[in-house]
Order: structure tokens, then sequence, then C-alpha cells
């Protein structure tokens, strides 16, 4: 062992930037997911045509989900922001023949587009998309779910997790994207709404004794961030 620490071996935990998580998702993806098929190009491509943001789950995030949902052989399926429907895709299409996927968005133009890329997935009978403020939708709908995903506002987060731990069942899974933010949430110099709505979640989480709950950090194409996965007990 040398004085540094090292055993000798090129060093394993050097800090890293985007171009190597940029590098490693295509090393990953190329050999773990494949070629994006038309329906997921074309959900893409339709997004970036109609002006909508590039905050879209990365392909491995998405598959993540995806596989998550098929190994919990999800048969309804919670989604709070729906954007262009990229991450609904990939939901949707874990679901069995009866399944059913309701999905939550604010804005009718991303709703509009979403619902133009699912019916162009061949999923629109398994998605119902309600437009509208989630924090006015949730209390609406009616239990239970296996699986619910949230990526929305960062400020709603702890009403989203509260009507979600509402609407999943016993033993099912609550996700919620963007819980690290390049490390910013855990920086207590750092304030804004985004920041504050994570911690409030957390916090809250902290002391809650209906849920186990654990962050996954991601690196990757959409940049240093993590995802909150709880149980929901």
């Amino acid at each position: 062992m040398s004085k540094d620490g090292s055993d000798g071996h090129p060093q394993r935990h050097a800090p890293t930037d985007m171009d190597v998580w940029k590098r490693s998702d295509r090393y990953h993806n190329e050999r773990l997911i494949g070629t994006p098929d038309a329906s997921l190009i074309h959900s893409v491509e339709n997004s970036v045509k109609s002006g909508l943001p590039n905050i879209a789950l990365s392909e491995a995030q998405a598959k993540f989900l995806h596989l998550l949902a098929r190994t919990f052989k999800a048969k309804r399926i919670l989604e709070v922001g729906t954007l262009g429907g990229y991450s609904t895709i990939w939901l949707a299409r874990a679901l069995p023949e009866d399944g059913e996927l309701i999905t939550l968005e604010i804005s009718e133009t991303h709703a509009e587009v979403a619902r133009q890329n699912l019916a162009h997935a061949g999923l629109d009978s398994k998605v119902k998309v309600i437009v509208g403020p989630a924090i006015e939708s949730l209390p609406k709908i009616e239990p239970s779910f296996d699986l619910a995903f949230i990526d929305a506002d960062k400020e709603n987060n702890l009403e989203y997790f509260k009507e979600a731990k509402r609407l999943v069942r016993q033993g099912g899974i609550i996700i919620v994207d963007n819980v690290v933010c390049y490390g910013r949430v855990s920086d207590p110099e750092y304030k804004d709404e985004w920041t504050e709505g994570v911690r409030r979640m957390l916090d809250y989480i902290k002391g809650d004794k209906e849920v186990d709950a654990t962050t996954i950090a991601t690196v990757g194409d959409k940049g240093y961030d993590g995802f909150m996965y709880a149980l929901r007990l």
C-alpha cells in the first residue's frame, strides 16, 4: 500500500466530468438498450419540434423505470409530470394488456404533444392524460397503484409525495426524480424553490413510518442527480 492509500492500481474513484458521464452512458446503452425504436425517436423529435424543454429522463433512467414496473408486475401506474410522454411510453410498455397509466400534466401544450407521441407508439388506449395542476388533480384520483413516478415542479414535491403515498398500495413503490441536483440539495448555502422543495420532502420522510426510502445518485448525459426510491409499508 502506498503512502497515499492506493494499492498501486489505476485510481478507480478519480473525479470525472460530463464528457466521461456521457461516454459511459453511450457505452452501456449500446450494450444494454440498443438503438431506440421508431416510437421513442419520434417522441424525442416531436417534443423538440414542438418546443418542449429538454428535461426528459435519459434512456438509461427510463429503462430503469420500465424494468422496475415489469419486476413488480405493475398493472396501475401513476405519473406526475408528463412533458412529451417519453417516460410515459417506457412505463406504459411495461404494463399488461389490461394495465392502466394515469399521467398528470399542467400544460395543455405538453399534454397534446404527449398524446401525439403515445398514439404514435400505440399506447393511447392504456394511458390517460389529465391536464391541470397536479396538486388539484391528485385528490380526485382513487387508489390503488403499484408504482408512482414523480417528476414535476419540485416546489410541490412534499404534497405530491403525500398523495402518492395515499394512492400507492402497501408494498408499492414511489420514485421521485431530481433529488440530488448536482449536490445542491445537501448544500446548506444553496437555496432556491427547487432545492427547498426537495428538502421539505426529505425532512418529512425522515420521520415517516409508512415508507422506507433511499436515494440512488445517478450520473450520465443528464448530469449528476438522483432518484428517491420509497417502499410503501
